[in-house]
């Protein structure tokens, strides 16, 4: 069975958590100070009938709220998670408050060759699923035997 590699940089998880770490201790505490992107967090997995699914955690958002592009072989997840809409005196002051807003996207590296038509999107319950074919066969890696003429030491022939 063939891999099917995909982009993902590791480092943009560590940026996120040190910058989760750190912006929380000197972020001062008015709403104004929150943090202005957010990261959904996200699951890759590919399923025996040969297609790729990401879900991604967007609770809270609204299925109008988000984009889905296609461009250049990469799909691009973005929207917008916005605050309660209620006036101070009509919710009283926040005693916790760690809930996020903002803006967010997340990009992933598509097969080669995969068409937009292709993708297909799914959102329920604040999980966003969606599902696309994994690179065809012939676009998967493909080991070639060297043949040789004479039998060579460690050689199975």
């Amino acid at each position: 069975m063939a891999r099917t590699q995909f982009l993902y940089d590791p480092f943009t998880e560590f940026d996120r958590l040190f910058d989760d770490a750190f912006t929380s201790r000197f972020r001062p505490d008015s709403d104004e100070a929150r943090p202005t992107t957010i990261r959904p967090k996200m699951d890759l997995f590919e399923t025996k009938d040969n297609q790729v699914v990401a879900r991604f955690e967007l609770p809270g958002i609204e299925r109008g709220e988000v984009n889905i592009e296609v461009h250049n072989n990469r799909l691009t997840i973005s929207g917008e998670k916005k605050p309660e809409t209620q006036t101070d005196e009509a919710r009283g002051r926040f005693v916790v408050r760690e809930r996020s807003f903002g803006r967010f996207a997340r990009t992933l590296q598509l097969p080669e060759g995969t068409k937009p038509e292709q993708v297909q999107a799914r959102m329920e319950y604040g999980i966003l699923q969606v599902n696309f074919p994994k690179a065809p066969p012939e676009q998967e890696t493909k080991i070639i035997p060297i043949e040789g003429s004479h039998k060579e030491k460690g050689s199975k022939k």
